[in-house]
């Protein structure tokens, strides 16, 4: 009984070996049905096989029936297959298999942020609003509602050089700015620069595009402002300008002093016009010595070639021996007026240098320097000649 006992047992043991009965495995049946579903591949598999056409429910590269794919089936795997599943973050990694239709790689693809391609004639129809839109004519709105005319006060004075705009108000505020013979005491009017006469503290200001300069001119220098020979002129001292200067009188080339270059016609020629009788002064030096009454006899007048010439004022400045310095005053512009009166009277000059234009003096202005005069001298001319 025990030896029948042991054989039952050893055959039920060694039924993989006897060659596949009615009773054979049931388990291994099981295992397949679990293959054999399509699509359903172990968590196992899943994680590790990333391969191309050795997928779950794939052949093999053998030509063998479907397997359930995994490490042991033989099917070739994508480079690195666990960075490429790591990359790809959910389980199993990215899908590498190839899709046929519209949706495929490098079909015609359609995006959720492509818009549709428009029709020509649509872009025409927009390009077409677009340039009427933008090439609408001008609307011409009423004066009321356009700029006003002229432009503030306190921006031409400010323009001109008298302060800046807040400067300028406190000028108005305090009553001192004239448009026109009358006293400004508000703010914000509006003037005219080329039309109206704008007075600050009684003096015009220049509030065109005038140029004002005052040059010590130096001995041998030319009083033109081109010169034929070749010579030193003054047009030398102001070849940068754009502006077309002209000298205001003129001095002899052997004559220092201070001239006048500016492009206001009108005040040029006034200055020079006897009528106004705008004064010059000159210092001379001459050798002495010198009778108590030369003096009268300039006064009084001297007789020269073209009529008498009288000096408005003389005094002696400095005397040192026989060296004498005088100062002469004049109100006419004859050519070598000092020089030939002096001469007249007995006393040639050696050296001659005007040191003052109407109100404008020449001071330690150096010789051959140019200066641009300041607001109130220009003003103290104008209001000189009656301007």
């Amino acid at each position: 009984m025990r030896s029948s006992g042991r054989n039952n047992d050893s055959g039920r043991g060694n039924y993989r070996g006897a060659g596949g009965g009615a009773s054979q495995p049931k388990a291994g049946g099981k295992r397949d049905e679990k293959q054999q579903r399509a699509g359903r591949p172990r968590p196992e598999e899943r994680r590790y096989d990333v391969g191309g056409t050795g997928g779950p429910g794939g052949k093999d590269e053998r030509g063998g029936a479907k397997s359930g794919g995994g490490p042991k089936s033989g099917a070739p795997k994508s480079g690195g297959s666990r960075g490429a599943a790591a990359r790809g973050g959910a389980k199993g990694g990215p899908r590498t298999g190839a899709k046929s239709g519209p949706g495929a790689k490098g079909g015609p693809q359609r995006g959720r942020g492509q818009a549709p391609a428009r029709p020509r004639e649509y872009d025409a129809q927009v390009e077409e609003r677009n340039r009427a839109r933008h090439n609408k004519p001008q609307i011409k709105t009423p004066k009321t509602f356009g700029d006003q005319e002229g432009e503030r006060l306190q921006k031409v004075l400010a323009r001109a050089g008298m302060g800046s705009r807040r400067a300028c108000e406190e000028l108005i505020d305090q009553a001192r700015v004239e448009v026109n013979g009358q006293i400004v005491m508000e703010q914000g009017v509006r003037v005219d620069p080329e039309k109206d006469e704008i007075k600050v503290d009684g003096l015009t200001v220049a509030t065109q595009s005038y140029l004002f300069f005052a040059l010590n001119k130096p001995a041998g220098v030319v009083s033109t402002m081109e010169d034929p020979d070749g010579r030193q002129c003054l047009g030398d001292y102001v070849t940068n300008r754009e502006t077309r200067l002209f000298h205001v009188g003129r001095l002899d080339t052997e004559t220092e002093g201070i001239i006048l270059l500016t492009n206001h016609g009108e005040l040029a020629h006034r200055l020079t016009h006897p009528r106004y009788g705008v004064k010059k002064t000159y210092l001379a030096a001459i050798q002495g010595p010198l009778p108590r009454d030369l003096g009268k006899q300039l006064k009084d007048g001297i007789q020269l070639e073209d009529g008498y010439a009288r000096a408005d004022h003389f005094r002696v400045v400095e005397n040192t021996g026989k060296n004498y310095l005088v100062e002469v005053t004049l109100h006419e512009g004859r050519k070598h007026i000092v020089r030939r009166m002096l001469s007249e009277a007995g006393f040639p000059v050696d050296k001659l240098v005007r040191t003052s234009f109407g109100p404008i003096a020449l001071g330690d202005q150096k010789s051959g320097w140019l200066r641009r005069m300041t607001n109130t001298e220009v003003g103290m001319l104008m209001r000189e000649v009656e301007l």
